[in-house]
């Protein structure tokens, strides 16, 4: 809870002006506890994972962008989509849920903060991008572990039912797993705390980043494109078409740990392929 409760309070505690952005904060936290504000990443999980794949739904109903499609011939029909979805929002209340109330002492302990001056955007696209990296890195390892017989038998395996993923498949997955891969996710604020305004954001973006390599299409003007190393759902799509035999395309973000650890070769291996065929067409329609 902020120490002060009036814009002339904190700013002659600060002894400057503040920021529009800082008196709108001000206005809305000064009289919440640090632990509700942190129970907001409950609400922002929920919003961002229901409304952001909603467009998703909406594609996948008509047949022009098909075309798009990483597996043209993979329809997910609107029930199976609620099935899904209903299935996810299980596991958010019944795991996650507790978890998010229960581990708010070790966000005070790593020195999440909720006070004045809030965070630069400067410093805010910094320590996301520290997040991404961390994450990403660290999911790598586990997503491999997580490959092998003993754990795809008995917790991965249900996060590969969908061989053809769309939005609301990224979190589909086996409890443990969830608690598991909320380790990556929470060490990158671990190492670099920043302020719970960054804390929020970096959950939404994690998991909105999830739903489109997950989407199952592969847009042409989608802006991750021009994110050096990002995979996309292009990507990510292999390694669910191959399933449970795939060890391929383990990183959950950017492309350069698999490419450094040789992971991404029978996917390089396809797109090879898959150009040899295109070029082999073409040719027998306007080489003659």
């Amino acid at each position: 809870m902020l120490p002060y409760t009036t814009v002339e309070e904190a700013e002659a505690a600060l002894n400057r002006t503040l920021t529009a952005a800082e008196t709108l904060w001000l206005k809305y936290s000064a009289n919440k506890s640090d632990y509700l504000l942190y129970c907001h990443n409950l609400p922002l999980f929920f919003l961002s994972f229901s409304l952001v794949p909603l467009p998703l739904i909406a594609v996948e109903l008509i047949p022009y962008f098909r075309r798009y499609k990483t597996q043209p011939h993979a329809q997910t029909p609107l029930p199976q989509m609620m099935a899904c979805y209903m299935n996810v929002i299980k596991t958010f209340i019944f795991c996650v849920g507790p978890f998010q109330l229960l581990s708010y002492p070790a966000v005070k302990f790593i020195g999440i903060r909720t006070g004045l001056p809030l965070p630069s955007v400067w410093e805010v696209s910094v320590q996301l991008a520290i997040y991404f990296i961390i994450e990403d890195y660290t999911n790598y390892w586990i997503h491999r572990w997580l490959h092998c017989k003993w754990g795809y038998e008995n917790i991965h395996r249900v996060h590969h039912e969908y061989t053809a993923p769309m939005g609301f498949t990224s979190p589909y997955a086996h409890w443990a797993e969830v608690l598991i891969l909320g380790f990556p996710a929470f060490l990158g604020p671990a190492i670099v705390p920043g302020h719970m305004v960054t804390f929020w954001l970096w959950f939404v973006l994690r998991n909105i980043e999830a739903i489109e390599t997950h989407c199952g299409y592969d847009f042409p003007w989608t802006p991750t494109k021009y994110i050096p190393f990002y995979g996309g759902a292009e990507y990510h799509d292999y390694h669910h078409f191959v399933g449970g035999q795939s060890q391929s395309n383990f990183a959950s973000v950017f492309t350069y740990c698999d490419y450094i650890y040789g992971t991404d070769k029978g996917y390089r291996y396809q797109k090879k392929l898959l150009a040899k065929v295109l070029i082999n067409e073409l040719y027998s329609l306007y080489g003659k």
